[in-house]
């Protein structure tokens, strides 16, 4: 597979430094990574404001959207918009940029949704002790304070993925390869990951 068409998906639980190893290997591959400017995108595709897009990022529930209108394209027949509707548009935007060329995805179930699709899927993991203090270093907050916010977003992640995609987040068989970062540090976890993906062909 020549680098035309890369794709790589990339899981992470909250504090593992699976955002900056997807944005290093994107650095080191010239791809796009696809993270919040994917709820930009998706927000200019479907008509809608993009701070509904980020109100529901990675979690299930109903938003009132009278206030949220851009240009109208969906009409006003309804004055609320439920997450399944966003799914549907989100992955959508994802299935029409990785037909547009080499992309690495992260998040947003893009595993689940380009299922039929010769991708790489990763997940990103590290001990829980060490995901506290990245946490806590990055927000600069307690250990205690960073502990609960870890929790409440690898939760939030896992409803929202199990939902959409009636599978297991983080469960290994999901995906071809699961990756400690603490083992090998951000920069090194990308270069491993980029290897991989050449002995299985994704990656030129």
């Amino acid at each position: 597979m020549t680098m035309e068409k890369a794709i790589i998906n990339v899981g992470r639980q909250f504090g593992s430094g699976g955002r900056l190893v997807a944005l290093e290997i994107g650095k080191r591959l010239g791809i796009k990574v696809y993270d919040n400017e994917l709820i930009t995108k998706a927000a200019e595709e479907s008509g809608f404001s993009k701070d509904l897009f980020l109100k529901s990022d990675e979690r299930r529930s109903l938003f009132t959207v009278s206030s949220f209108f851009a240009s109208g394209h969906y009409g006003m027949t309804e004055n609320y918009i439920n997450d399944n509707e966003l799914f549907r548009i989100q992955s959508a935007v994802i299935r029409q940029l990785a037909e547009e060329g080499p992309a690495i995805f992260i998040g947003r179930c893009s595993d689940y949704i380009l299922r039929d699709k010769k991708c790489l899927d990763v997940f990103i993991t590290a001990p829980r002790e060490n995901r506290i203090k990245r946490v806590a270093t990055r927000l600069g907050i307690s250990p205690t304070e960073a502990e609960s916010l870890m929790n409440r977003k690898d939760r939030t992640r896992e409803t929202y993925y199990n939902y959409f995609t009636f599978g297991n987040w983080g469960v290994a068989s999901n995906y071809d390869l699961c990756v400690d970062s603490s083992i090998l540090g951000i920069e090194e976890t990308a270069a491993f990951i980029i290897e991989f993906g050449k002995k299985c062909g994704i990656v030129g």
